[in-house]
Parts: C-alpha cells; sequence; structure tokens
C-alpha cells in the first residue's frame, strides 16, 4: 500500500512540474502573439511554480499593458495602507479603446430610467468586472489573474476577437495587495524543493494574523457597502464609474472541498435582490457548469454559501444592477497539499479559477443583451417600487455632533446617493430635527435599494441559517437620531438644496479668546482624539462630572457632563502655545470650542468644583497574536490609529508576560483564548490601578480566570434532551443557533462616565456572541444594559433572545486599586459602529473615574 502511495505522489509531483507550464492552463483553440510577454518573463518564475508577490504581479500587468496598448489600458486606482498600488487594467477591443469614454458614458445612461430607454443596447459591449483574491491567503485567484491577463492580451483569432469586440473587462488583479504580499511571502518563505505536503507543516500555518486581512486586520470582503478602507473606497469610485453588468469575486474554501459558484442557497438571498438577478446568475452557471466539465473539475452550487449580507463583493452588485458571481476554490494554502480528495497542487487551483474567467467571460457575451436588458430593467423598476413604497424617505442628523453626521452622509455619497439639506426645525414620528443639523434622503432616485439596505431594519427571514451578519442598519450603527418619512411628512420636511459631504462643516469654531478657561463639547465625535492630542502637549485638562450652565457670550449655554475644561493659569504650557494647540484641534477635529470669562455657574458645578476632575495621558496596549480574534482587534487599532491619533502598543502573551507593564495605565483585550498569558501578573496590574477593557468573549475570560467576579445566564437548549430528531435536521437546529450578528439596544444610565457624550438613553450595540453577564448586584455598576424589547435588528433565535433580555451589556468591576470594564458586545464593528465608540473612547479615558463600590465618580 505505501509503495503504491508513493507511486501516486510521484505521479502528482511530475504533474505538479508539469503543470507549471503554460499549455497546463491556457486554451489551444487560439495562436498567441509572441510578442505580449509571458508570466515567467517578468515574475522570473512559472504561474503556480511560487506564490507570485504583489509587486511582480503589479510588474507583469504594466508589462502586458505596455506591450498591448491597443487592447490594456493599466489605471491606478489608489493606494492601499501600506502604499501598494491598486492598479485595473480596462481590457477590450482596439475598436471599443477608440470610443471608450463613450460607451462608458452610454453605458452609465442605462441605470438612468429617465435616459435609458435611448440606448442601443445592440450596440454596445456588456462591461465585466473581474476580481481576484479579496483575502490574501486565497491566492489562486491572484495567481490566475497572470493567466487572464496574458491570455486576453496574446490570443489571436476570431474567438478572441469577437469576445473583445462584446466585452469590456475591468480587471483586478488583486483586491487586496497588502494581504496577498504577507501571504506569499510567508508560503514562498517555507516551500521546500522537494515539496511537502504535510497539512501540519509550517507552510501551511501562517502566522497570526495570516494574510486574510488588509493592514489593520480587517475582512476587506465585509467593506463594500460601508466601505471604510483606503482599498475598498478607490474600488468603489472605479465600479461605480462604470457599473458593470456582472463582477467575479474569486475566492477559496477548505482544502477538502471541491469548487462552488453560485447560485448560494435559494432561501438566503436578501428580499431587496429581485428574482430575476438570480435567473440571470443561474443562466450563467451553466457556462460554469460546462467549462469545469470539460477539464474534469468537480463542483456544487446553491449549498452553504449566501446573498444575503450586501457588503460582501458577490451580492453587493445585486442591489446596483448587477449580477454578483462568488467563486469558491478549495485552498491548496500552500504549494501542494494532502487532502481528503487527494493531493491538491497550487497550479490546479489556479486553472479552475481561470478557468471560470473564461466561462464567464463567454456566458457574458452569450448572455449580452439580457444583462443590459436587465440592468435597464432594475433601475426602472426600482424608481416603481420607491413610487409604490408608504415610505419616501429618511431624515437623519444629529445637532450636538456635526462630525458624525459627516461621516455617514460620506458613506452615503460613496453610494452614490443623493442628499439634501433640512433648513427649518421638523417634528417627525416625534423626533425633532433641527434645520441646519438634518439631512434628508429621497427613495425616489436610482440608488432606491441601496438606500433601503442602508436604513432598513430586518426583523422577519425566510430561514434562520446564514453565512455572515443578518442586520446593519446603518444609522443605528453610526448612532444617529433617524426617521421614515411617509408621504404626508415630505412637505413638512421641506427639503432644499442637495448636499455635498466633502464641503460639509464639522463642528469647530472658537468664538474669542479667554483669560480664564476654555470649554470643550464631549459630544462630538473627534473629541477623544482633540483630547489626547492636548494631554501629549502636557496641557492641563479637567473633565466635569456633572452638567453645569455658564453665560457664553452674554448668553446662558448648557454644558453636558463630559465637558471638558481647560484653565488657562494653571498651565505648564505658554498661554501663546495654549492657543496655538487649541486652533490645531479646531481645524484638524472639528471640535468646538468655548471661552469662559468667569468659573462661576449659573446653574450646577462650577469651574473650581472637585466634580471636575484631572485626566491622564492614556497609555494604552492591545493584546495580540495567536488565539486572540484578529479582526476585532484590528477594529480597535484602526479606531485609535486612524480616527483618532492614539497610538497603541501590540503586545504578543509572550511578550506581555515579560513586559514592564507600569508603561501602561490601560490594556485592551478582545474575544480569544489567552492560554499563554500571565494572569496573575494581569490581576495584580489591575490592583495597582491600571484600567482593563474587556470586549466580547474576554469578558466571559476574565471571570472564568479569576480576574473578576461576574456571572452569566445560561441558555436554554433548543430541544428537549428526552426528544428524538431526525438527524438531517440538526444543522438547522444547531446552526440557528448560532449568533451570526443582530443589533441590540442597551438603555444607558447617561449620569454615568461610560455614558458621557451620548444623547439619547438608548444605545444600538452590535452582538455576534454568546456573552451574557448578569446585571451586577451593586447598583451602580451596570450603565449599560438590555431590557425586556432590546432587538432591533436582525436574526436571533427564541433561546438566545432570551437571554439577552435583562442581561448587561456593560459592567464595571473595582479591583484593588483598579477597574475592569466589561462590554460584552462589539462597540467598534467593522469600523462603521461608530454609535459604539464613545463608549469605547470613555472606558479609555474614563475609566479610572469611577467608584463602582459607591457609585461616585472619583476626585483628583
Amino acid at each position: 500500500m505505501r509503495k503504491i502511495y508513493l507511486l501516486l505522489f510521484s505521479i502528482v509531483i511530475g504533474f505538479c512540474a508539469k503543470a507549471q507550464d503554460l499549455k497546463y492552463y491556457l486554451p489551444d483553440s487560439v495562436t498567441y502573439n509572441p510578442a505580449i510577454p509571458k508570466p515567467a518573463d517578468i515574475i522570473y518564475h512559472e504561474v503556480g511554480e511560487w506564490h507570485v508577490t504583489h509587486d511582480r504581479l503589479v510588474n507583469y500587468m504594466k508589462a502586458v499593458a505596455a506591450a498591448a496598448p491597443e487592447r490594456v489600458k493599466m489605471e491606478l486606482m489608489g493606494f492601499t495602507y501600506e502604499k501598494r498600488p491598486q492598479v485595473l487594467l480596462i481590457i477590450t477591443s482596439p475598436k471599443n479603446h477608440q470610443r471608450l469614454e463613450e460607451i462608458r458614458q452610454q453605458h452609465l445612461l442605462l441605470s438612468d430610467p429617465a435616459k435609458s430607454g435611448s440606448v442601443d443596447i445592440e450596440n454596445i459591449p456588456i462591461v465585466v468586472y473581474i476580481g481576484h483574491s479579496i483575502h490574501g491567503n486565497e491566492p489562486s485567484g491572484a495567481n490566475a489573474s497572470l493567466l487572464s491577463a496574458y491570455y486576453l492580451a496574446a490570443a489571436q483569432g476570431k474567438q478572441i476577437d469577437d469576445l473583445l469586440e462584446h466585452v469590456v473587462i475591468l480587471f483586478d488583479p488583486s483586491f487586496n495587495p497588502d494581504g496577498l504580499q504577507r501571504f506569499s511571502t510567508w508560503t514562498n518563505q517555507h516551500r521546500s524543493k522537494n515539496l511537502v505536503t504535510d497539512p501540519y507543516s509550517r507552510e501551511f500555518n501562517e502566522v497570526w494574523p495570516g494574510g486574510r486581512f488588509n493592514h489593520y486586520w480587517f475582512d476587506l470582503n465585509r467593506d463594500w457597502l460601508p466601505a471604510v478602507h483606503v482599498e475598498s473606497q478607490n474600488r468603489l469610485r472605479w465600479f461605480y464609474n462604470w457599473k458593470p453588468n456582472i463582477l467575479t469575486d474569486h475566492h477559496e474554501q477548505g482544502s477538502n472541498a471541491s469548487f462552488f459558484f453560485q447560485p448560494g442557497v435559494p432561501s438566503r438571498v436578501n428580499p431587496l435582490t429581485p428574482e430575476k438577478n438570480q435567473e440571470l446568475t443561474d443562466k450563467l452557471g451553466k457556462y460554469h457548469a460546462a467549462f469545469l466539465d470539460r477539464i474534469g473539475s468537480l463542483y456544487f452550487t446553491r449549498e452553504n454559501y449566501d446573498d444575503f449580507y450586501y457588503g460582501k463583493g458577490s451580492t453587493f452588485p445585486d442591489i446596483n444592477g448587477a449580477i454578483g458571481i462568488l467563486f469558491e476554490q478549495a485552498s491548496s494554502r500552500g504549494h501542494l497539499q494532502e487532502t481528503a480528495n487527494g493531493l491538491l497542487s497550487f497550479p490546479f487551483t489556479i486553472k479552475n479559477q481561470f478557468t471560470t474567467t473564461l466561462s464567464t467571460l463567454e456566458g457574458a457575451k452569450a448572455l449580452r443583451k439580457e444583462f443590459l436588458e436587465w440592468q435597464r430593467d432594475f433601475y426602472k423598476n426600482s424608481m416603481k417600487e420607491a413610487a409604490a413604497d408608504p415610505v419616501k424617505g429618511f431624515i437623519y442628523g444629529e445637532k450636538d455632533d456635526p462630525s458624525r453626521t459627516k461621516l455617514f452622509t460620506d458613506l452615503l455619497q460613496r453610494q452614490q446617493v443623493q442628499v439634501q439639506k433640512v433648513n427649518g426645525n421638523v417634528a417627525v414620528n416625534g423626533k425633532i430635527f433641527e434645520g441646519g443639523s438634518a439631512y434628508y434622503v429621497s427613495l425616489s432616485q436610482v440608488q432606491y435599494k441601496v438606500i433601503k439596505t442602508i436604513f432598513e431594519k430586518t426583523l422577519n427571514y425566510k430561514d434562520s441559517l446564514f453565512y455572515d451578519i443578518t442586520a446593519w442598519t446603518m444609522p443605528l450603527a453610526f448612532g444617529l437620531p433617524y426617521e421614515s418619512v411617509g408621504a404626508a411628512d415630505v412637505a413638512r420636511v421641506n427639503p432644499g438644496a442637495a448636499v455635498d459631504a466633502n464641503t460639509m462643516a464639522m463642528a469647530g469654531g472658537l468664538v474669542t479668546k479667554s483669560e480664564y478657561a476654555y470649554l470643550v463639547s464631549w459630544q462630538d465625535f473627534y473629541a477623544p482624539a482633540a483630547l489626547y492630542s492636548l494631554l501629549h502637549k502636557d496641557v492641563l485638562v479637567k473633565a466635569a462630572t456633572a452638567p453645569f450652565e455658564l453665560m457664553i457670550g452674554g448668553q446662558k449655554k448648557r454644558f453636558a457632563a463630559g465637558t471638558l475644561m481647560i484653565p488657562v493659569k494653571r498651565q505648564t504650557v505658554s498661554a501663546a502655545s495654549l492657543d496655538t494647540y487649541l486652533d490645531e484641534v479646531i481645524i484638524k477635529y472639528g471640535v468646538h470650542v468655548d471661552a469662559a470669562g468667569t468659573g462661576e455657574s449659573m446653574v450646577g458645578i462650577d469651574l473650581g468644583s472637585s466634580r471636575f476632575v484631572t485626566l491622564t495621558l492614556p497609555s494604552v496596549a492591545l493584546l495580540t497574536g495567536p488565539g486572540v480574534n484578529a479582526t476585532d482587534a484590528g477594529e480597535i487599532w484602526h479606531l485609535m490609529d486612524q480616527r483618532m491619533n492614539i497610538p497603541v502598543t501590540q503586545l504578543e502573551p509572550a511578550i506581555f508576560n515579560r513586559a514592564d507593564l507600569t508603561r501602561y495605565n490601560t490594556i485592551i483585550m478582545v474575544g480569544g483564548a489567552y492560554t499563554e498569558l500571565n494572569k496573575e501578573k494581569l490581576k495584580t496590574w489591575v490592583q495597582a490601578g491600571g484600567v482593563l477593557v474587556l470586549t466580547e468573549e474576554a469578558v466571559s475570560w476574565a471571570s472564568q480566570n479569576g480576574i473578576t467576579d461576574n456571572k452569566f445566564k445560561k441558555l436554554k437548549q433548543p430541544v428537549d434532551s428526552t426528544a428524538r430528531i431526525p438527524y438531517n435536521q440538526r444543522e438547522q437546529i444547531e446552526g440557528a443557533q448560532q449568533m451570526p450578528g443582530i443589533i441590540l439596544g442597551a438603555d444607558a444610565d447617561l449620569t454615568n462616565p461610560l455614558a458621557f457624550g451620548y444623547t439619547q438613553k438608548t444605545i444600538s450595540l452590535f452582538k455576534a456572541n454568546k456573552v451574557y453577564p448578569e446585571k451586577s448586584k451593586n447598583p451602580y455598576a451596570t450603565p449599560f444594559f438590555y431590557g425586556n424589547d432590546p432587538l432591533q435588528s436582525g436574526w436571533v433565535s427564541r433561546e438566545n433572545l432570551d437571554a439577552i433580555r435583562n442581561s448587561a451589556a456593560v459592567i464595571v468591576n473595582t479591583v484593588g486599586g483598579g477597574r475592569v470594564i466589561n462590554i460584552a458586545d462589539n462597540p467598534n464593528f467593522r469600523a462603521f459602529w461608530l454609535g459604539g465608540t464613545r463608549l469605547f473612547t470613555n472606558a479609555i479615558f474614563f475609566g479610572r473615574l469611577i467608584d463602582a463600590a459607591s457609585g461616585r465618580t472619583g476626585g483628583e
């Protein structure tokens, strides 16, 4: 038996060596232009012999564009966080290139119902966006792009000429350059001359955080809708520049699988997606099946994957008049790996990806008219749906936080949504919106479907199993007041001129200079960034722990708890330097600063009260490394680094165990295992006065390891232990108990320092875990909790919802001289959950002020 295995092993190894020749991949039905460089001429190895690095991938795309300018034009979309170029090839016939802008403009008319009837679809090409490897450690797509680029540039004959005449191809060789570079470096540095196939080998087990993510450890395939990251924003501009008919998204799955292409699970299609979309997806799937049959590759459809969350690359096109196609190839992870289906070679995975690129293009050419007609009909039907919708639009805006309002408007306009200003004060559904700080989004526009998915709540579902989150209502995520507007209220809202988010002002402004003190609102989103900047420059800053009223410019003004007070005379910096520092934070962060001429308040605490507490500069460490949830840690890193400009030390457990922890006054832990962490050292640090901020599963970890004494609610089982149930129902029953992601409304004690800056008593938080803390027996130690009806949007089982009811969302523990801030859910989810930012930054700046034992706020 061993001899047979070794023989097979030798055959596969030999086959793998042969596979690196282009003949293994390319169709032999065409000839190839010898003037076009082959991949190996530029990247210095055969396709699939090594994993292509991003720099060499770009070099090849440049070479192809230079060698075939009549077919290929290369565009620079932008740069990643690590300053790698994001390139896009536009590939079509020479004739089409000569009138490329005319074709683009004609194509865009299909999404304008008022003009789409004038488009002659008989004579315009279909537009197909081919995208690769948004997860950097799923590299067969990006490596297949070498073959696709070569084929499309070098192939000769009627077959390729006919294809390029009828198709404009937007060709993105790497959706995630930073992740691809990270992974290719890892797997190449562990490749042996004699390929090792053992799945336990280091080649197949990359170190934390792995190459899946971008620089900040984000999954970019969840970012198409919020478009938080530069990679997504760069790509989105080109998507909307062309509005393609088809977008392909080449991924990898577990090594023991085969190959998946859509349609996905029928019952898990988002209800906003029209049925025609799935019909066209199925028609295109016939071409994938035929092409994979031709090369003998196994595949499956309508299983495992779904079309529900519109933040994914294969689903996002579905609400933009296009068809998104997910491809999932079993991953070799390295160069050659043992699997349940035998040895899986890297070249084989590349061949399947390349083959389905060809099948997509062939299907697009054959179905060209139907896809173009569908795009025109999609937008016409959207306008009809908008006219019939009882909701005519949405109003939103936060008068006390223009920055957060602007960030939300930025999101809308990235998605081509038109926004109008609301000029006068108006009440909608009992909620007051103030003119000048409120904005209106009409549903009567071509992005009707996009607007619906951004604003609507969802509580009813056809299925109870989901591949990703089930709720993402964006105004709730941003923590913004908003309401739907019916036909009867549109006239009262009286929307005005269109708004450009780029010209929207944040708060900002300093009316006059003061010789006494300055007051900074804590309600603005960027106030923590401004505070850190001032503290870092040794400015003395105090925070009000109670509200007060003061005369400002001859008028009485109310200041909320959390307001920052900067005395002028007690500073170690000069008055001139202080003025300069304040001007800097006003300009950079848009915070509002008032000049106080007296310390005597009209109502509430005076400026000299002990209820103003001195703030210290946070020195923050974030525990990272093996066992830690990389995306949760990345969300915090991104928030602190990109939005708040607060440096964070990344500590892996092994470094933590030998580090001098007196360097830090704040340590943050997200969900993770932490098996190697010195728990006693952590507890001692907290007892000595440190602030430990815990999120999600780290909350239960701390209790299990004796750092806190929090108790947790037990989840009821969905099935009685004595019941006998058919085996084929197991997946549905157990799957329904998972927590893919829901939105909950937490009741907040607005007098608690952790709630400073909030103006609404109900705070929307995102939950995707099974951490259900019981409320603390201490009446002051549960500043955020869930009531009897906490669900705002999303799917959750009855058993999980029962556990959430009347549970704690946030608990504060006093441990010796320190504090533990337990946040059971994710206040920073995917970096668009800006409504939780204030809670999280309050924990960092104000956590040490809370006396959980007595309910008092600690003084100086």
